[in-house]
């Protein structure tokens, strides 16, 4: 795969069907709990469009490739503390190739520099361990998970100046 194969955009209404086949995909899914899929209808998608882009602390890209085409999301949603919440999926025949780290990459240039976040933070499937891999290739380190998240197992981030000294 060349340096430009691979395409990072702002979701639009032309991506939905993508958007909704994915999250439809128990196998996508499966890591987030939902091992049959969301089930989301194109009514629902319509609706969650509008939620999603919310510039600059929100918003969710569409990630291409030319040879595989539609490949996944990435998202960040920056709260009001500067804490940028961080999010990925791709269709398993987009895996292993690069591409989730070029659009996280990606999100969390915008992320800091657009969102204005202080921090980029993810949860993985505690399983999940490509996902480990790829976050602390990032530069994310796993760290006691904070109060003003909801319960949950894992907790990684990394903050603009780890960031700007990985990369």
């Amino acid at each position: 795969m060349d340096k430009t194969s691979v395409t990072i955009k702002e979701t639009t209404k032309d991506d939905l069907d993508n958007v909704m086949s994915l999250w439809n995909d128990g196998e996508v899914m499966n890591f987030v709990g939902l091992p049959k899929g969301l089930g989301i209808t194109k009514d629902e998608m319509e609706g969650w469009i509008e939620w999603a882009i919310e510039k600059p602390h929100r918003c969710h890209y569409s990630i291409y490739e030319n040879d595989i085409g539609y490949c996944g999301e990435t998202f960040y949603n920056v709260d009001e503390g500067g804490a940028a919440a961080l999010d990925i999926k791709l269709f398993p025949k987009a895996r292993g190739k690069g591409i989730a780290f070029k659009a996280l990459v990606h999100a969390i240039e915008h992320a800091f520099n657009e969102g204005k976040a202080k921090l980029v933070y993810v949860d993985p499937h505690p399983d999940n361990l490509k996902a480990w891999q790829l976050y602390e290739k990032l530069g994310f380190i796993s760290k006691p998970r904070p109060d003003f998240l909801e319960e949950g197992e894992t907790y990684l981030e990394i903050t603009r100046s780890q960031w700007e000294k990985h990369f």
